[in-house]
């Protein structure tokens, strides 16, 4: 079973001897993925699969947060998890400009059909992988593991994401010592969009798999504490680096911010030197101007008043220098 129409996709994947391979219908012990729903799907989801319409709503919010959710009348879980991802959806041309932000993966167990379902709301580099089959070694009918396998795989895509950010910082930091234009400044602030965005979705995510490590919801086997630990690991790793490079991004846009401030002073500083010096002059000859030549010295030639003007202009730039002002 598989829909493209629209960019909408829906594909059954099924671990048997041969490996895990695409079946054409849902089977038990397989795994379904939902790729940009639209109502169809949608009802397809509820009245095929029977998931309980309040799981089919909160996979379909994008505004989701990361969460578990359990149905005591139908055993069905639902499990939530930001994964980090191109803003817009769309990879740049030009490495430099990419920035991030997170997207709602939700996970849907249901025990009545022996599946597990995967929706996803836009395209997703995890779901992306799986399905390829550049994650190896995934078993669809060892559920929990499967989770665990999706969740280390997104925080693994949260460190490649965080590298990417720290490479891009690092190139925009030296373009911005030579130049400071206003086009690096604003990628700055796009960086630091993205580290919020990670911030935050990283410590819903670290809560969300403490729940599962509780069982609360999802029945873990002992063959799967290593796997929980690793995700663990990550999880936090992940967290302590987006808040590394997020005190050194602050750090660093309130330095630059402070040359800024400090190029700006040293303008107004020089151009209002260079109007004292220039009201020297300007006072001077404003005197020759009036109707008062009979009354001023040296009014029969100009070469004394410009002697006199240029010794004026020397006193006042040599007491500007003594004040530090120049």
């Amino acid at each position: 079973m598989e829909r493209t129409q629209g960019g909408h996709m829906i594909e059954c994947m099924k671990t048997g001897p041969d490996g895990t391979t695409k079946i054409p219908a849902p089977v038990p012990g397989c795994w379904i993925s939902v790729v940009k729903p639209d109502q169809s799907e949608r009802q397809w989801l509820q009245e095929t699969l029977g998931i309980v319409p309040e799981f089919v709503r909160s996979a379909f919010d994008e505004e989701e947060s990361s969460h578990t959710d359990f149905d005591d009348d139908t055993k069905q879980a639902l499990v939530i998890v930001d994964c980090p991802c191109v803003e817009d959806d769309q990879e740049s041309d030009d490495p430099s400009t990419v920035q991030y932000e997170t997207q709602p993966l939700s996970l849907l167990f249901i025990p009545e059909k022996d599946v597990i379902v995967t929706v996803s709301l836009r395209r997703n580099e995890t779901i992306e992988a799986f399905l390829s089959g550049r994650v190896r070694n995934i078993n669809t009918n060892l559920k929990t593991r499967f989770l665990l396998r999706i969740l280390l795989h997104v925080s693994q895509r949260y460190l490649q994401c965080l590298r990417n950010i720290d490479r891009q910082f690092n190139a925009n930091e030296k373009i911005l010592r030579e130049t400071l234009r206003d086009e690096q400044l604003i990628k700055m602030l796009g960086f630091q969009k993205s580290l919020v965005y990670f911030s935050t979705s990283l410590k819903a995510d670290e809560a969300t798999l403490t729940r599962i490590k509780n069982r609360q919801i999802i029945r873990l086997y002992d063959d799967d504490k290593d796997l929980l630990d690793d995700v663990f690991i990550e999880i936090r790793q992940a967290i302590e680096m987006t808040s590394i490079y997020t005190n050194i991004l602050e750090g660093t846009m309130d330095t630059f911010g402070t040359i800024i401030n400090n190029n700006v002073s040293q303008s107004m500083r020089i151009l209002t030197v260079v109007t004292l010096v220039l009201s020297v002059p300007t006072i001077v000859f404003s005197f020759y101007g009036m109707n008062t030549e009979d009354k001023l010295p040296f009014a029969a030639d100009w070469i004394p008043p410009m002697i006199i003007t240029a010794a004026l202009c020397v006193v006042a730039i040599v007491l500007l220098r003594r004040k530090r002002l120049i």
